[in-house]
């Protein structure tokens, strides 16, 4: 890596810890300025037009506090194997790249694929049930002919069941911390988070070392959100944190299922709220939810490397619509703002390519503004 490369790593980390800056004020900073190190550099007067910086935040950024702290942070990751994948690297996640409130930097260890061709989001309560346990064992084994990548928390009850069951049936899963990737919480789930490395592993927006607090906790669901193509609810309370995780799904426009549970059961009242209120589609079979993502219609594929291979052609279609049925392909289903970052087209370009394509016999709007081939 060149010494610019570096450079601009560190200082965009020296963002991160500045005092009064969040996730999206960063993004406007480093494009207004050109990069990070370049924010570094400009100006009081420059800054203080940026939107969302005022007096207080150009002043930190100028006093330069955390550059020293940004430069060790970045010599002890890549001391202790833990990649970085920055919000402008092609290593970044491409379902968290069009959401407005992305992390700047994720920190990882393990080994999985954060671009999976499928990804299942399990979340559900930490006071779990037999009837939940013994549902979340069975969707994990019924996942396994669709070579997903599962999400969770590495919580207690639901979370950590899904995890442990994906270990069980080689279904790669990846733990999303409300901590930093040294302090695993809780601790009695180190073991399970260490075996989760060899398949699967460990994802965080928050440094090394960093211990979990309240305020982290719902940073860190709008993450399990994001990377999921799907989130399946088992077991909530009325008011459960998985609830949380719902909002974001529904703001990124991801699909979600609950599975329902008894009347008068307190883990089951979330999950019967939100099917009661159209907040998520009944959950009652993988091979049901399978259908409604239009992943039947997709041959099942263990190789992504495989996937980016195949070679698509499709004569009588323009050179734009030829690259949309090629990335319909290559994805199966996909939602709008994401194909739009894929193709580098604007959305109201987008909208009504898909829209002549519709009319052509050739693709299929789905809920939650995704598309795939007929």
């Amino acid at each position: 890596m060149s010494e610019l490369m570096e450079n601009e790593k560190v200082c965009t980390l020296a963002l991160i810890h500045t005092p009064g800056i969040g996730s999206v004020t960063i993004r406007q900073l480093i494009g207004y300025c050109g990069g990070a190190s370049e924010v570094f550099r400009s100006a009081y007067r420059k800054l203080i037009k940026i939107p969302g910086v005022g007096e207080k935040v150009a002043r930190a950024i100028l006093a330069r506090d955390s550059l020293n702290m940004a430069e060790e942070e970045y010599r002890k990751c890549i001391d202790s194997g833990t990649a970085l994948h920055f919000f402008t690297d092609p290593s970044f996640p491409s379902r968290l790249k069009p959401l407005y409130d992305a992390p700047v930097v994720l920190y990882s260890r393990g080994t999985f694929d954060f671009n999976a061709a499928r990804t299942v989001g399990i979340v559900g309560t930490r006071q779990i049930s037999e009837y939940g346990k013994a549902t979340a064992e069975a969707i994990i084994k019924e996942l396994q002919p669709y070579f997903p990548l599962v999400v969770s928390g590495l919580a207690y009850g639901v979370d950590i069941t899904a995890h442990r069951a994906c270990l069980l049936h080689h279904i790669p899963t990846i733990g999303v911390m409300a901590s930093g990737l040294d302090v695993v919480y809780p601790s009695s789930h180190r073991r399970t988070a260490a075996e989760m490395m060899e398949n699967g592993g460990l994802v965080t927006e928050n440094a090394l070392d960093t211990k979990p607090d309240f305020m982290r906790f719902p940073a860190r669901n709008r993450i399990i959100a994001g990377l999921s193509d799907v989130i399946i609810v088992i077991e909530s309370a009325k008011k459960g944190g998985s609830l949380i995780t719902v909002e974001f799904a529904q703001n990124y426009h991801r699909d979600v299922f609950a599975v329902p549970g008894m009347i008068g059961s307190a883990q089951s009242e979330g999950c019967n709220a939100l099917i009661r209120d159209h907040k998520a589609s009944i959950f009652t079979s993988v091979a049901d939810m399978a259908h409604a993502m239009g992943w039947n219609e997709m041959e099942t594929i263990n190789n992504t490397s495989e996937r980016a291979q195949m070679q698509v052609s499709f004569d009588g279609f323009t050179q734009d619509e030829g690259q949309i049925l090629a990335l319909l392909k290559q994805n199966g289903t996909i939602q709008i703002d994401e194909l739009s970052w894929q193709s580098g087209m604007h959305l109201n370009k987008l909208a009504t390519l898909l829209l002549n394509l519709e009319f052509q016999g050739m693709v299929r709007s789905m809920p939650g503004k995704k598309y795939g081939l007929i």
